[in-house]
């Protein structure tokens, strides 16, 4: 499932059915240009060599963990202040852009 948090996109697995639902209220708030789906589609073609045992979530890491701490009655460590948003697009052009400059 994607989903945003904090101004970025989140991916996290679903593991209950109780976490699935239709896809209607999921739909992003502002409309998607053509040139946003011409560089997604750029990104995933150049993206196809990734390796899935060298992406790691995080959240659902953290989540374990404060999971894990709540179960056990230990204290909650406050995680560190996010940073500030990202220009997605320009970071989209720009990953694009280091994809085709690989020779």
């Amino acid at each position: 499932m994607l989903r945003p948090r904090n101004g970025v996109l989140i991916v996290q697995t679903l593991l209950w059915q109780d976490e699935l639902r239709e896809p209607g209220d999921l739909a992003p708030a502002a409309p998607v240009t053509d040139r946003e789906l011409e560089l997604a589609e750029v990104l995933i073609r150049e993206l196809t060599g990734v390796e899935g045992r060298e992406l790691h979530d995080e959240y659902a890491h953290a989540l374990e963990q404060l999971v894990a701490a709540k179960a056990d009655q230990r204290e909650l460590v406050q995680p560190p202040e996010t940073p500030a948003p990202v220009d997605l697009m320009a970071a989209l052009e720009a990953s694009v852009r280091a994809a085709h400059a690989k020779p």
